[in-house]
């Protein structure tokens, strides 16, 4: 039989930075076991690729406060080539409960240091040229703020790991969490067994079903986002600033001299990734009243992928209380990408030195559902 000190479960971005923050740290048993053929297919290969630190909760800025710093050193620190565009997030605020909501959040930003401005609406449409203001009450506009690309992110943690050491395996879908004696002893994949004194979940919206597996209920449920592209056109904003009309979800960035955009709405849970063409024209309608020159646009490819989902919009982060040597990085509610560097190397502190020394995320345990409920992120796009 096969053994690993560490066996992580899905190679998405987070699987990937955990497997390269383990073997950064000095681990030497690291395996990362991904089912689909290649890594980043999942979340990771359908996400916008934004990063932020404007959010409402302070463990959501303090992750970014790790990661987004992680991403501008990518190259000198991992060895892999990143496009990434620091060119801010602008949110468009067209409600007056969402004006006072954003404003107690600037407060919380401006405590922790976090550069986030706020403008009148002309300022905000002297940022993107082309976009409609008109009924826009404020914004807020964060210049640190940016996109990069998850696949380069992806394949440098995974190429790292690798030359550090670490073992990643594609088409070996994790059947089975052997679990002895209250704590977890290894996996069983399709061809093989593999002892393991430490697992980690990091199979993003199929969270919940790879948790099952070692006997725990995870309250990550699996929701569908669409996203649409277009081809190159003169009406595309010049710089790749990333916008959201808040009240509507409706978003928007420069992306290969044309655009990217979507917008969400209530959908059932489930792992349905097909493109609903009825609903491709009304997120192109929300994008024609916020930024006309879209309509000089040749529609290009369209998708869509999951997010996973907490009743809090927080993570699930540690080592799961009830079964040791169970560890969670889960539920990030749509902000995985941008949040994998921290998670990588907090969770690789909790299982090598016991606990997350760089910041404390045991208010991110799984246990917080038992107890009175939390405050959620609000800043959900």
């Amino acid at each position: 039989m096969r053994t690993a000190e560490v066996t992580i479960v899905g190679g998405g971005v987070i699987g990937a930075s955990v497997a390269y923050h383990l073997a950064h740290l000095g681990c030497r048993g690291v395996l990362l076991l991904e089912r689909e053929a290649m890594l980043g297919t999942g979340s990771t290969g359908a996400c916008a690729g934004g990063f932020r630190y404007q959010f409402s909760s302070e463990i959501n800025i303090r992750l970014s406060q790790i990661s987004i710093p992680a991403l501008l050193r990518f190259r000198e620190e991992v060895g892999h080539p990143l496009t990434l565009h620091q060119d801010g997030y602008l949110f468009l605020l067209t409600r007056e409960e969402d004006v006072s909501g954003f404003r107690e959040s600037l407060a919380l930003q401006h405590r922790l240091g976090v550069p986030v401005e706020w403008l009148s609406p002309d300022q905000a449409g002297a940022l993107v040229p082309g976009l409609d203001v008109r009924d826009v009450l404020a914004a807020t506009y964060g210049p640190a703020d940016g996109i990069a690309d998850p696949a380069g992110v992806t394949q440098g943690y995974a190429a790292a790991a690798r030359r550090l050491g670490a073992r990643i395996e594609t088409e070996s879908e994790v059947r089975e969490i052997r679990v002895e004696g209250g704590r977890v002893r290894g996996v069983r994949t399709r061809r093989e067994s593999i002892a393991s004194p430490l697992v980690v979940n990091a199979a993003g919206p199929w969270a919940a079903q790879v948790a099952r597996l070692a006997g725990l209920d995870l309250p990550v449920r699996p929701s569908r986002r669409h996203v649409v592209t277009t081809r190159a056109f003169p009406g595309a904003p010049p710089r790749h600033t990333l916008v959201i009309d808040f009240a509507s979800t409706f978003y928007f960035h420069r992306e290969s001299g044309g655009l990217l955009f979507g917008m969400s709405r209530e959908e059932p849970d489930g792992f349905d990734i097909s493109v609903d063409p009825h609903f491709i024209p009304r997120i192109v309608e929300a994008g024609l009243r916020r930024f006309p020159p879209l309509g000089d646009a040749e529609l290009g490819r369209s998708w869509a992928g999951l997010y996973e989902m907490t009743p809090d919009a927080h993570p699930i982060l540690g080592e799961a209380a009830a079964l040791p040597g169970f560890f969670l990085a889960n539920g990030f509610s749509g902000h995985g990408f941008q949040h994998a560097p921290a998670v990588g190397l907090l969770l690789s502190e909790a299982i090598l030195e016991g606990r997350a020394t760089t910041l404390d995320i045991s208010p991110l345990g799984l246990a917080r559902f038992a107890a009175a409920p939390v405050p959620g992120e609000r800043h959900v796009v």
